[in-house]
C-alpha cells in the first residue's frame, strides 16, 4: 500500500511539471508573438495614415467626402469657375433680350436626393426679385436664356484662345417659341454680332425671319431629293 501511494504521487508531480513546462513554452511564444505584433503595428501605422489620406483625397475628388458641403466632383469644381465666367458674359446679352428683366447666376446648392452638385443655374426675375430654377422658364424665355449662354461661351472661348474669334455661329430652331416683340429683340442682338464681323446662321421655318434676314438658303424638297436656292430680301 505504501509503495503504491508513493508511485501515484510521483506520477502526479510529473504531470504538473510537464504542464508547467508547456505553460512556460506557450508564455514565451505568446510574448514573442506580442512583440512581433507590436512591431507590425508600428510598421503599418504610417501606411494606414497614408491610406487614410489617399482615401480622403479620393472622396474629395469624387465628391463623396462626408466633410464636403456639396457633392461636387473636382472636374465640376474646375468647370464651375469657367461657368461663372460664361454666365457673366451671357448676362450682357440676356439683359438686352429680356429688357433687363432676367439675370443668370451660377448655383452650387446641394442637389436633391444626393445628386451631383456644382453646375447648377438659377435665374433672377427683377419683377419679383427672387431667384428660381431655370426649368421654370417658358419656352421662349428658355430659348433666349440658352442663346445668351451660347454667346457667352463663345466670348469666353475667344478670350481663352488669345482673342481668336469664333467667326461663325449656327442656331437651330427655337425662334418659333418667341412672341413678336421678343423675336425682334433676339434678332437685334444677333445683328449686333454680324456688325462685329461674325457670321450667324439661323435654321428655322419662322416666316418673320424672312423679312429680317437678307441672305437665305431655302431648302426645297421634292420626290427626287432636296435642292438649295439662294434668296435675298429683294427676291422675296
Amino acid at each position: 500500500m505504501g509503495c503504491a501511494g508513493r508511485a501515484w504521487i510521483s506520477g502526479s508531480s510529473f504531470a504538473e511539471a510537464a504542464a508547467a513546462s508547456a505553460a512556460r513554452t506557450r508564455s514565451r511564444a505568446l510574448t514573442a508573438l506580442a512583440t512581433d505584433l507590436d512591431a507590425a503595428v508600428h510598421r503599418l501605422e504610417p501606411l494606414e495614415q497614408a491610406h487614410l489620406t489617399a482615401r480622403h483625397l479620393a472622396e474629395l475628388v469624387t465628391g463623396n467626402s462626408p466633410s464636403a458641403r456639396v457633392r461636387m466632383q473636382l472636374e465640376s469644381y474646375v468647370l464651375a469657375a469657367r461657368l461663372e465666367e460664361v454666365v457673366t458674359a451671357a448676362n450682357t446679352r440676356l439683359n438686352l433680350m429680356s429688357e433687363g428683366r432676367y439675370t443668370l447666376s451660377h448655383s452650387d446648392h446641394q442637389a436633391a436626393r444626393g445628386a451631383r452638385s456644382g453646375l447648377g443655374l438659377e435665374i433672377t426675375d427683377s419683377w419679383t426679385g427672387c431667384p428660381r430654377k431655370t426649368d421654370t422658364l417658358s419656352g421662349g424665355e428658355s430659348f433666349f436664356a440658352s442663346l445668351s449662354l451660347a454667346l457667352g461661351l463663345a466670348d469666353v472661348v475667344t478670350h481663352e484662345a488669345g482673342g481668336n474669334p469664333l467667326d461663325t455661329l449656327f442656331i437651330d430652331e427655337g425662334f418659333g417659341t418667341l412672341d413678336e416683340d421678343t423675336l425682334h429683340k433676339v434678332l437685334d442682338v444677333l445683328d449686333s454680332l454680324r456688325a462685329h464681323d461674325r457670321t450667324v446662321g439661323i435654321i428655322s421655318h419662322v416666316p418673320e425671319l424672312r423679312r429680317r434676314i437678307t441672305h437665305r438658303l431655302h431648302v426645297r424638297k421634292d420626290p427626287t431629293g432636296s435642292t438649295f436656292a439662294h434668296l435675298t430680301a429683294a427676291a422675296e
